[in-house]
Protein backbone atom coordinates (compact mmCIF):
# COMPACT_ATOMS: atom_id res chain seq x y z
CA UNK A 1 0.00 0.00 0.00
CA UNK A 2 1.37 3.78 -1.10
CA UNK A 3 2.66 5.33 2.18
CA UNK A 4 0.35 8.00 1.77
CA UNK A 5 -2.70 5.62 1.73
CA UNK A 6 -1.36 4.32 5.38
CA UNK A 7 -1.33 7.11 6.85
CA UNK A 8 -4.45 8.74 5.59
CA UNK A 9 -6.28 5.55 7.09
CA UNK A 10 -4.27 5.06 10.09
CA UNK A 11 -4.16 7.79 12.64
CA UNK A 12 -0.52 6.10 13.54
CA UNK A 13 1.26 3.74 12.20
CA UNK A 14 3.23 1.15 14.17
CA UNK A 15 5.99 -0.04 11.96
CA UNK A 16 9.46 -2.52 12.37
CA UNK A 17 12.79 -2.28 11.50
CA UNK A 18 14.75 -5.59 10.11
CA UNK A 19 18.35 -6.32 8.40
CA UNK A 20 19.08 -8.93 6.18
CA UNK A 21 20.59 -12.42 7.08
CA UNK A 22 24.32 -13.27 5.90
CA UNK A 23 23.23 -16.98 6.37
CA UNK A 24 20.86 -19.29 6.59
CA UNK A 25 20.67 -20.03 10.13
CA UNK A 26 20.39 -16.10 10.36
CA UNK A 27 17.88 -16.29 7.92
CA UNK A 28 15.48 -18.99 9.42
CA UNK A 29 16.01 -17.41 12.60
CA UNK A 30 14.71 -13.69 10.71
CA UNK A 31 11.42 -15.51 9.39
CA UNK A 32 10.91 -17.23 12.98
CA UNK A 33 10.94 -13.41 14.14
CA UNK A 34 8.96 -12.46 10.80
CA UNK A 35 6.05 -15.02 11.84
CA UNK A 36 6.09 -13.69 15.53
CA UNK A 37 5.35 -10.27 14.64
CA UNK A 38 3.51 -10.91 11.64
CA UNK A 39 0.25 -11.06 14.11
CA UNK A 40 0.38 -7.74 15.11
CA UNK A 41 -0.18 -6.47 11.97
CA UNK A 42 2.45 -3.42 11.44
CA UNK A 43 1.87 -0.95 9.27
CA UNK A 44 4.72 -1.42 7.40
CA UNK A 45 8.43 -2.98 7.90
CA UNK A 46 11.29 -1.61 6.62
CA UNK A 47 14.65 -3.83 5.84
CA UNK A 48 18.28 -2.04 5.46
CA UNK A 49 21.18 -2.02 2.98
CA UNK A 50 24.67 -1.80 3.35
CA UNK A 51 26.74 0.37 1.03
CA UNK A 52 29.33 -1.04 -1.40
CA UNK A 53 27.19 -4.16 -2.49
CA UNK A 54 27.38 -5.77 1.30
CA UNK A 55 23.76 -6.61 1.41
CA UNK A 56 22.34 -5.19 -1.90
CA UNK A 57 21.17 -8.70 -3.13
CA UNK A 58 20.08 -9.87 0.47
CA UNK A 59 18.05 -6.58 0.98
CA UNK A 60 16.40 -7.22 -2.41
CA UNK A 61 15.54 -11.22 -2.00
CA UNK A 62 14.27 -10.56 1.49
CA UNK A 63 11.78 -7.79 0.98
CA UNK A 64 10.58 -9.70 -2.14
CA UNK A 65 10.32 -12.68 -0.33
CA UNK A 66 8.74 -10.35 2.53
CA UNK A 67 6.35 -9.41 -0.02
CA UNK A 68 5.67 -13.20 -1.30
CA UNK A 69 5.35 -14.83 1.52
CA UNK A 70 4.09 -12.84 3.97
CA UNK A 71 0.82 -10.39 4.98
CA UNK A 72 3.69 -7.45 5.81
CA UNK A 73 4.35 -4.32 3.59
CA UNK A 74 8.36 -3.79 2.82
CA UNK A 75 10.02 -1.08 2.55
CA UNK A 76 13.54 -1.03 1.13
CA UNK A 77 15.83 1.19 1.95
CA UNK A 78 17.86 2.82 -0.87
CA UNK A 79 20.93 4.73 0.25
CA UNK A 80 22.96 7.24 -2.02
CA UNK A 81 26.72 5.76 -1.50
CA UNK A 82 28.75 3.96 -4.17
CA UNK A 83 25.95 4.11 -6.70
CA UNK A 84 25.53 5.82 -10.51
CA UNK A 85 22.55 6.52 -11.99
CA UNK A 86 22.08 3.56 -13.40
CA UNK A 87 22.63 1.12 -10.57
CA UNK A 88 19.71 3.04 -8.74
CA UNK A 89 17.40 2.86 -12.21
CA UNK A 90 17.81 -0.71 -12.13
CA UNK A 91 17.08 -0.97 -8.50
CA UNK A 92 14.11 1.13 -8.63
CA UNK A 93 12.54 -0.93 -12.00
CA UNK A 94 13.40 -4.16 -10.22
CA UNK A 95 11.15 -2.94 -6.94
CA UNK A 96 8.88 -1.98 -9.24
CA UNK A 97 8.26 -4.95 -10.98
CA UNK A 98 8.13 -6.47 -7.90
CA UNK A 99 5.41 -4.31 -6.52
CA UNK A 100 7.49 -2.68 -4.07
CA UNK A 101 5.23 0.63 -3.09
CA UNK A 102 7.33 2.23 -1.18
CA UNK A 103 11.31 3.57 -0.06
CA UNK A 104 13.13 4.40 2.23
CA UNK A 105 15.85 7.42 0.37
CA UNK A 106 19.30 7.76 2.76
CA UNK A 107 22.34 9.13 2.48
CA UNK A 108 23.98 6.38 3.60
CA UNK A 109 27.60 5.27 5.16
CA UNK A 110 30.93 4.97 2.90
CA UNK A 111 31.16 1.02 3.56
CA UNK A 112 33.75 0.02 6.35
CA UNK A 113 35.65 -2.10 3.70
CA UNK A 114 36.80 0.75 1.87
CA UNK A 115 37.91 3.65 4.21
CA UNK A 116 39.26 5.85 1.26
CA UNK A 117 36.55 5.53 -0.52
CA UNK A 118 35.79 9.10 -2.95
CA UNK A 119 32.72 9.90 -2.73
CA UNK A 120 32.88 12.42 -5.56
CA UNK A 121 32.41 8.91 -7.70
CA UNK A 122 29.15 8.80 -6.34
CA UNK A 123 25.91 10.32 -9.13
CA UNK A 124 23.95 11.37 -5.37
CA UNK A 125 26.00 13.04 -2.77
CA UNK A 126 23.17 14.17 -0.38
CA UNK A 127 19.94 11.88 0.24
CA UNK A 128 18.07 14.84 -1.13
CA UNK A 129 19.36 14.55 -5.04
CA UNK A 130 18.41 10.88 -4.66
CA UNK A 131 14.78 11.73 -3.74
CA UNK A 132 14.96 14.00 -6.61
CA UNK A 133 15.97 11.01 -8.83
CA UNK A 134 13.25 8.97 -7.36
CA UNK A 135 10.54 11.34 -8.72
CA UNK A 136 11.12 11.64 -11.63
CA UNK A 137 11.21 7.74 -12.27
CA UNK A 138 7.60 8.20 -10.72
CA UNK A 139 7.03 10.26 -13.42
CA UNK A 140 8.38 8.03 -16.00
CA UNK A 141 5.22 5.53 -14.80
CA UNK A 142 6.87 2.72 -14.84
CA UNK A 143 5.52 1.34 -11.08
CA UNK A 144 2.04 -0.58 -11.46
CA UNK A 145 0.75 2.99 -8.93
CA UNK A 146 0.16 5.61 -11.03
CA UNK A 147 1.67 7.75 -7.85
CA UNK A 148 5.26 5.60 -8.22
CA UNK A 149 6.81 4.46 -5.31
CA UNK A 150 6.07 6.17 -1.81
CA UNK A 151 9.56 8.37 -0.44
CA UNK A 152 10.46 8.36 3.43
CA UNK A 153 13.92 10.04 4.46
CA UNK A 154 15.29 10.09 7.70
CA UNK A 155 15.26 12.87 10.70
CA UNK A 156 17.73 13.44 13.46
CA UNK A 157 15.63 14.61 16.61
CA UNK A 158 19.40 14.90 18.63
CA UNK A 159 20.89 16.67 14.99
CA UNK A 160 22.41 15.09 12.27
CA UNK A 161 25.99 14.00 13.16
CA UNK A 162 27.74 15.49 9.69
CA UNK A 163 26.02 19.00 10.54
CA UNK A 164 26.67 20.61 14.10
CA UNK A 165 24.68 23.61 12.70
CA UNK A 166 21.53 22.61 13.49
CA UNK A 167 19.93 25.75 11.22
CA UNK A 168 21.19 23.95 8.20
CA UNK A 169 20.32 20.20 9.37
CA UNK A 170 16.79 21.66 8.62
CA UNK A 171 17.18 22.94 6.09
CA UNK A 172 18.85 19.56 4.15
CA UNK A 173 15.90 18.20 5.94
CA UNK A 174 13.34 20.95 4.42
CA UNK A 175 14.94 19.86 0.80
CA UNK A 176 14.46 16.11 1.03
CA UNK A 177 10.67 16.93 1.66
CA UNK A 178 10.78 19.68 -1.32
CA UNK A 179 11.76 17.12 -3.51
CA UNK A 180 9.08 14.99 -2.72
CA UNK A 181 9.74 12.81 0.43
CA UNK A 182 6.10 11.70 1.78
CA UNK A 183 7.11 11.66 5.49
CA UNK A 184 10.27 11.24 7.86
CA UNK A 185 11.39 8.20 10.26
CA UNK A 186 13.87 9.07 12.31
CA UNK A 187 16.79 7.67 14.18
CA UNK A 188 16.85 6.30 17.45
CA UNK A 189 16.48 8.71 20.37
CA UNK A 190 15.67 8.10 23.99
CA UNK A 191 14.30 11.37 25.55
CA UNK A 192 11.13 12.25 24.16
CA UNK A 193 11.80 16.13 24.60
CA UNK A 194 14.43 15.93 22.03
CA UNK A 195 11.83 14.44 19.69
CA UNK A 196 9.10 16.67 20.57
CA UNK A 197 11.77 19.75 20.01
CA UNK A 198 12.47 17.99 16.01
CA UNK A 199 8.80 18.00 15.64
CA UNK A 200 8.30 21.91 16.60
CA UNK A 201 11.30 23.05 14.56
CA UNK A 202 10.25 20.62 11.72
CA UNK A 203 6.60 22.66 12.07
CA UNK A 204 8.40 26.43 12.56
CA UNK A 205 10.34 25.41 9.20
CA UNK A 206 7.10 24.51 7.31
CA UNK A 207 7.69 20.76 6.78
CA UNK A 208 4.13 18.93 7.29
CA UNK A 209 4.92 15.85 6.08
CA UNK A 210 4.26 13.18 8.70
CA UNK A 211 6.98 12.43 11.36
CA UNK A 212 7.46 8.63 12.97
CA UNK A 213 9.51 8.24 15.75
CA UNK A 214 12.02 5.95 16.32
CA UNK A 215 12.61 3.43 19.34
CA UNK A 216 14.91 0.61 20.11
CA UNK A 217 15.17 -0.73 23.90
CA UNK A 218 18.32 -1.05 25.69
CA UNK A 219 18.67 -5.06 25.43
CA UNK A 220 22.09 -4.88 26.90
CA UNK A 221 25.13 -2.42 28.25
CA UNK A 222 27.33 -3.78 25.64
CA UNK A 223 24.38 -3.00 23.31
CA UNK A 224 24.39 0.12 24.52
CA UNK A 225 27.50 1.00 23.63
CA UNK A 226 27.10 -0.16 19.92
CA UNK A 227 23.74 1.61 19.95
CA UNK A 228 25.35 4.89 20.21
CA UNK A 229 27.95 3.96 17.35
CA UNK A 230 24.53 3.27 15.39
CA UNK A 231 23.13 6.27 16.01
CA UNK A 232 25.96 8.35 15.88
CA UNK A 233 26.22 9.62 19.25
CA UNK A 234 22.86 8.84 20.85
CA UNK A 235 22.11 10.61 23.86
CA UNK A 236 21.38 8.41 26.64
CA UNK A 237 19.58 10.50 29.65
CA UNK A 238 21.09 10.15 32.93
CA UNK A 239 17.98 8.72 34.49
CA UNK A 240 17.93 5.79 32.27
CA UNK A 241 22.19 5.62 33.32
CA UNK A 242 21.02 5.52 36.43
CA UNK A 243 18.58 3.00 36.29
CA UNK A 244 20.69 0.57 33.83
CA UNK A 245 23.70 1.00 36.35
CA UNK A 246 22.26 0.18 39.57
CA UNK A 247 21.41 -3.21 37.88
CA UNK A 248 24.16 -3.43 35.73
CA UNK A 249 25.72 -7.21 37.01
CA UNK A 250 22.33 -8.48 35.91
CA UNK A 251 21.49 -8.62 32.79
CA UNK A 252 18.02 -9.75 32.76
CA UNK A 253 16.97 -6.61 34.65
CA UNK A 254 19.18 -4.49 32.61
CA UNK A 255 17.00 -5.75 29.52
CA UNK A 256 13.70 -5.28 31.79
CA UNK A 257 14.38 -1.62 32.78
CA UNK A 258 15.73 -1.27 29.01
CA UNK A 259 11.84 -2.45 27.99
CA UNK A 260 9.91 -0.40 30.43
CA UNK A 261 11.85 2.49 29.41
CA UNK A 262 11.21 2.17 25.91
CA UNK A 263 7.19 0.93 26.87
CA UNK A 264 7.02 4.68 28.86
CA UNK A 265 8.64 6.22 25.71
CA UNK A 266 5.95 5.02 23.41
CA UNK A 267 3.06 5.81 26.12
CA UNK A 268 4.03 9.35 25.72
CA UNK A 269 4.24 9.82 22.25
CA UNK A 270 1.25 8.05 21.71
CA UNK A 271 -0.51 10.76 24.30
CA UNK A 272 1.22 13.41 22.11
CA UNK A 273 -0.24 12.39 18.94
CA UNK A 274 2.80 11.06 17.41
CA UNK A 275 1.81 10.12 13.88
CA UNK A 276 3.70 6.83 13.70
CA UNK A 277 6.28 4.61 15.83
CA UNK A 278 8.74 2.57 14.16
CA UNK A 279 10.88 -0.13 16.30
CA UNK A 280 14.55 -0.98 15.36
CA UNK A 281 14.14 -4.53 16.12
CA UNK A 282 17.56 -6.19 15.40
CA UNK A 283 15.75 -8.93 13.89
CA UNK A 284 14.36 -9.91 17.76
CA UNK A 285 10.63 -10.05 18.36
CA UNK A 286 10.14 -10.37 22.36
CA UNK A 287 10.66 -6.24 23.41
CA UNK A 288 8.87 -5.30 20.61
CA UNK A 289 5.81 -8.13 21.19
CA UNK A 290 6.31 -7.09 25.22
CA UNK A 291 5.86 -3.57 24.57
CA UNK A 292 2.98 -3.81 22.37
CA UNK A 293 1.13 -6.21 25.35
CA UNK A 294 1.85 -3.52 27.94
CA UNK A 295 0.42 -0.93 26.10
CA UNK A 296 -2.43 -3.04 25.54
CA UNK A 297 -2.13 -2.39 21.57
CA UNK A 298 -2.94 -5.53 19.36
CA UNK A 299 -2.42 -3.99 15.93
CA UNK A 300 -1.57 -0.65 14.11
CA UNK A 301 -5.27 -0.56 14.31
CA UNK A 302 -5.97 0.30 17.61
CA UNK A 303 -3.96 3.07 18.40
CA UNK A 304 -6.89 5.85 18.29
CA UNK A 305 -7.78 7.26 21.50
CA UNK A 306 -11.62 6.21 22.71
CA UNK A 307 -12.62 9.61 24.09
Amino acid sequence: MHVRDIFDQQATTLSFEFFPPKTADAAESLYQTISQLEPLKPSFVSVTYGAGGTTRDLTHDLVVRIRNTTTLDPVPHLTCVCHSEAEIAEILRRYAEAGMSNLLALGGDPPRDLPDYDRNRDAFRHAADLVRFIRKFNDRKIHPDPRGFGIGVAGFPEGHPSTPNRLKELDHLKAKVAEGADYICTQLFFDNRDFYDFRERCDLAGIRVPIIAGVMPVASLPGMVRMADLAAGSRFPASLLKSLYRVQDDSEAVRRVGLHWAAEQCRDLLDNQVKGIHFYTLNRSDSTRQIYESLGLRDSTVVRLRR
